[in-house]
């Protein structure tokens, strides 16, 4: 189960953020959607079945919300915030990024 959380806009929207084991390191994946299960099936869509919300423990910073609403997909992902402050990338570049171990 992945850590994360979301946060609810003004205008009804929701961003949701979820931490994703990828190789020795994990990824932060950023998601904007007209509620939270819309977010979720977004990134089941994208193959990524296991993912799963529970609570709010991790949500997303002022940050993440200003970076992926400025996004035109509205899906997002960098390294995980223990690794630094990577650049945001879209997710399509997640799915051909190579393992590393």
């Amino acid at each position: 189960m992945a850590a994360g959380g979301f946060c609810k806009l003004p205008n009804g929207t929701v961003v949701v953020a979820v931490n994703l084991p990828h190789g020795s390191a994990g990824v932060r994946v950023l998601v904007h959607a007209g509620n939270r299960a819309r977010a979720l099936t977004r990134l089941r869509n994208l193959g990524l079945w296991s993912v799963y919300l529970r609570g709010n423990a991790a949500p997303p910073t002022p940050d993440e919300v200003t970076a992926v609403l400025h996004h035109p997909d509205g899906l997002i992902w960098r390294t995980a915030p223990a690794e630094g402050a990577g650049l945001w990338r879209p997710i399509r570049a997640l799915r051909s990024a190579p393992v590393q171990r």
